[in-house]
């Protein structure tokens, strides 16, 4: 089987790889995460996003969606034939990654 490796990438610089493992939920993919050095710059965001997702109770719409805004305004989801998408929503958990993508921009 050919693995897909999808890449979280700030810029020029790579971030992280997600492995798909095919166990996702359509339209969520999921798999591996392997972090690089520079993906600690950017973990605490991660970590904050789920945190409020996974918040016993309603979730704060507005604190997420403030939080999401900074990773997505510095990040890039680039697929595996080396294309970044347009529009993603990706969460990351230690090793453990699942997201969306579209090829066009969602709209707010």
């Amino acid at each position: 089987m050919v693995e897909r490796v999808w890449q979280l990438r700030r810029g020029d610089e790579v971030l992280g790889d997600i492995y798909l493992n095919g166990d996702g939920d359509f339209p969520w993919l999921s798999g591996r995460f392997v972090a690089y050095p520079g993906y600690a710059a950017v973990e605490p965001l991660f970590k904050q996003e789920l945190a409020l997702i996974e918040a016993d109770g309603n979730l704060d719409y507005e604190a997420w969606e403030a939080v999401y805004e900074r990773i997505s305004d510095q990040l890039e989801l680039i697929t595996p034939q080396g294309l970044p998408v347009a529009d993603f929503l990706l969460h990351i958990s230690g090793q453990r990654a699942w997201f969306r993508w579209s090829d066009v921009p969602l709209e707010p």
